[in-house]
């Protein structure tokens, strides 16, 4: 069926790749409908918004176009949903059950990495099934780390796993940019037009998780440490 946000694009026509799938739009609307209906001050609602602004730039703008020309942008798509999208959802439905972040650490970390093994990979840009799969597990698997560190009564567990999910991130930013070959076969042959190669394109994917993609983790771990400052000084 190929890529379910199309073929690649050219730089000379990428903007405007607006996605209008009726059923993602009908989605979002659902989302927002059932965040609404739920009686939320402000402080949820807010980040509801941009959870879901943010969901519809990735999926409904021509960010979701590119994301078959280059890997770069895939990762990008991947780092604003589970980094970005993901916390600010579990912001909007916060945990009420207190738990150790541990596990939901443990299924975020393992299905990040799954989704960036090469052939599970090529597999979720050729079926649309696939991609849909790996879009709805990398961002619950994210929602539920998120909420789990948000809800726990202990800043300094919370702080550990968040340290824990930016080391990860860095790990395999770091094996994509040192990697001797391009490794992901969709864009071997999509990236030239862009005027980088498919190795070029990767090494900045690498980089995109070594650097950006571990800043929403650091912000997070200086909340925690600053809730848990807090808590020892009381």
């Amino acid at each position: 069926m190929g890529p379910y946000c199309g073929p690649p694009p050219s730089p000379l026509d990428w903007l405007s790749q607006w996605n209008f799938d009726p059923v993602v739009m009908a989605g979002l609307a659902l989302v927002l409908a059932a965040g609404f209906a739920v009686p939320a001050d402000g402080a949820r609602r807010r980040p509801l918004l941009a959870g879901v602004v943010v969901l519809a730039v990735l999926f409904l703008s021509p960010l979701c176009a590119l994301t078959s020309a280059l890997f770069s942008a895939r990762v990008l798509h991947h780092l604003l949903l589970v980094a970005v999208a993901a916390p600010l959802l579990a912001l909007a439905w916060p945990r009420r059950r207190v738990g150790s972040p541990a596990l939901p650490l443990l299924l975020a970390t393992l299905l990040f990495w799954s989704w960036h093994v090469p052939s599970l990979y090529e597999i979720a840009l050729a079926d649309t099934g696939v991609y849909w799969l790996m879009q709805l597990t990398l961002l619950g698997s994210a929602m539920m780390f998120w909420r789990a560190v948000a809800a726990t009564t202990e800043p300094a567990v919370g702080l550990m796993a968040v340290l824990a999910a930016t080391v990860q991130m860095g790990l395999l930013g770091a094996l994509l940019v040192f990697a001797p070959a391009p490794l992901y076969a969709p864009h071997l042959a999509t990236t030239i037009a862009w005027g980088m190669g498919p190795l070029a394109d990767q090494q900045l994917a690498g980089l995109l998780m070594w650097v950006p993609g571990m800043l929403p983790y650091l912000v997070a771990a200086a909340w925690l440490a600053r809730r848990s400052w807090r808590t020892m000084a009381a």
